[in-house]
């Protein structure tokens, strides 16, 4: 026998798995030999987790930005439609056009008061991309001009 062969039963065993020795007696199966392959499937049940999480995080984080965008424009429509009607234009019309520059839909707007003590309530509504679940829309809704009178 060879170093690291041992004999038992007759037979020569040694630290190769499944296979014949030089001397032509088997080696003896490692022990829990049946679990070969499982740390590959480990990792990879791991990995499809890590990429469905990032998956999930990026789509979170797209609306977040969406959301960022929608409420900007809406302020800043609204502040336009403010100016147009210090101006004495017609607010609303001026709060549309600038809505369409910014990639948003005006979906309501209000002017209320005169040219001196007025607010402009403008509505945007900023469309999504078709997610399972997730809505399609989001709507912001912002104020320009003197807030006192939205009492």
């Amino acid at each position: 026998m060879n170093g690291g062969q041992t004999m038992v039963d007759g037979r020569v065993w040694g630290h190769t798995t499944g296979r014949t020795s030089r001397r032509g007696g088997r080696t003896a199966p490692r022990a829990g030999g049946s679990q070969r392959g499982s740390g590959t499937l480990l990792v990879a049940a791991a990995l499809l987790v890590a990429a469905m999480i990032a998956g999930a995080v990026l789509v979170v984080a797209g609306y977040l930005v969406a959301l960022h965008h929608a409420r900007g424009a809406a302020d800043l429509v609204a502040l336009s439609g403010a100016a147009a009607q210090v101006r004495g234009g017609d607010a609303c019309r001026t709060a549309g056009e600038l809505a369409r520059r910014n990639g948003v839909r005006l979906g309501e707007c209000r002017a209320r008061g005169d040219s001196f003590d007025f607010v402009v309530s403008t509505t945007v509504v900023q469309r999504m991309p078709d997610r399972l679940l997730l809505p399609r829309e989001l709507t912001v809704t912002a104020h320009a001009g003197r807030l006192g009178l939205l009492r």
